[in-house]
């Protein structure tokens, strides 16, 4: 079962989505919290596997509370709940650690799979998201009159580009590809230096961009 805590202000919210989620046979609401601060303090208390997070909330916004959760375990992933369409808010909640970001009126589908890539370490945006910051790549690629840093890349460089992408840590990388952690940290470092990228977060982004992860 994947144990779920759903954060949001509006009850409505709150209830639609346990209405969803629980008609799931792998999943189970845990706990709700109406704000960022009672969702620090149950997601301490339940460990749910994953937090439905809205980013707007009172007493602690949800990109703060994703921060300070993440910071205390590993055990947990966030999916940030908005209804802003914008590049600002998804690259804080990626920075801040949360594996998926939907919009609020994302299809029902959508919030099934992003719970459970979540569950499973991977990523997830919505289609219109993903979109989005595709778009908004191309724009900037074409601003400055760049080609396709892609193409940089070597095959086994592209594989770790794609499983980091998708969440996993460099050991789950070592250990899907048979190789040693230290090879895995080199090519993470090639990556980011031929790509001009400098987090995880910033992985994520141009994997989404470049259609590696949906």
């Amino acid at each position: 079962m994947i144990r779920i805590l759903i954060a949001d202000d509006h009850t409505v919210v709150r209830d639609g989505l346990r209405a969803l989620l629980e008609r799931q046979p792998d999943m189970e609401v845990v706990a709700e919290a109406g704000d960022g601060r009672e969702c620090v303090q149950l997601a301490e208390k339940h460990l749910p596997d994953v937090i439905m997070m809205d980013v707007a909330m009172p007493e602690m916004n949800g990109i703060e509370a994703a921060r300070r959760i993440l910071a205390a375990t590993t055990a947990t992933a966030v999916v940030m709940l908005s209804m802003h369409q914008d590049e600002s808010y998804v690259l804080r909640s990626l920075r801040a650690g949360a594996k998926g970001y939907l919009l609020k009126d994302s299809p029902r589908e959508d919030v099934l799979a992003a719970v459970r890539a979540a569950a499973a370490g991977r990523s997830f945006l919505s289609r219109r998201i993903s979109l989005m910051l595709q778009e908004d790549y191309m724009q900037q690629l074409e601003s400055k009159g760049l080609e396709d840093s892609y193409e940089l890349l070597t095959s086994r460089e592209r594989e770790i580009l794609q499983l980091l992408a998708e969440g996993k840590a460099n050991k789950e990388v070592a250990a899907v590809l048979n190789i040693s952690l230290t090879t895995v940290e080199t090519h993470r470092g090639h990556i980011l230096q031929k790509l001009s990228l400098h987090s995880t977060a910033d992985l994520i982004l141009y994997a989404v961009r470049k259609k590696i992860i949906c």
